[in-house]
């Protein structure tokens, strides 16, 4: 029978946080420098919806804009994380990759994330996660942009018969629910005690998942 691990990526595998701030406050300052934006970043308010899909993302932080400065910001921005990417100033989460190496000797690994696909291949790249990842899936090749549809194709695309999706956000938790997996909450940046507390288990360290049996 297949079974499978599904995780996300920001604030799940990847620390996101450590990132988002510079790349955030270089989008926001071209966005002053236009007479568009004024007063500070909006680095809470973007905290507090991590993991939305990316038009939620500027439909909210934006409300005033339109959706062509919308769309430029959104460009920009990803071209900025993948700078700070690139350049090492994110990382993993402790004990990440000695999680992934462990879980990848019995389990097949898929990624399934709101991110797009050449910012996913920029962390994939950089931090060599391809020795232990067997798929990644973007949020970019669903058009419902919703992560239950992207669990689902990761699904039916590797015929996976029992899994777990591992995420931080109300949406990897629902995604797992909805594709009868078990879900497996994160507490760490994003994470919110509302979200994972609808989640089947909840752990504080990666290799808390190394105690889970899938079956």
């Amino acid at each position: 029978m297949n079974k499978a691990f599904i995780f996300d990526m920001d604030g799940t595998l990847f620390q996101t946080n450590l990132i988002l701030e510079p790349a955030l406050d270089a989008t926001f300052d071209v966005l002053r420098s236009k007479g568009l934006w004024q007063g500070e970043t909006p680095i809470e308010k973007y905290r507090e919806i991590m993991g939305v899909p990316l038009p939620v993302v500027w439909e909210t932080l934006c409300p005033m804009h339109s959706v062509e400065i919308r769309e430029e910001s959104n460009v920009l921005f990803h071209v900025k994380l993948i700078e700070q990417i690139r350049n090492r100033k994110g990382a993993l989460y402790p004990h990440a990759e000695q999680a992934l190496a462990a879980l990848s000797e019995n389990y097949p690994l898929y990624i399934a994330s709101n991110g797009q696909v050449d910012y996913l291949q920029a962390i994939v790249e950089t931090y060599q996660l391809g020795r232990f990842i067997k798929g990644i899936y973007s949020i970019q090749s669903i058009a419902s942009g919703h992560k239950s549809d992207l669990v689902k194709k990761v699904i039916i695309e590797n015929g996976v018969q029992i899994g777990a999706v591992v995420g931080d956000r109300s949406s990897d938790i629902q995604a797992a629910h909805d594709n009868q997996l078990l879900s497996i909450g994160v507490r760490f940046d994003f994470a919110q005690d509302n979200e994972l507390a609808k989640a089947d288990i909840v752990i504080e360290d990666l290799t808390a998942l190394l105690n889970i049996t899938l079956d």
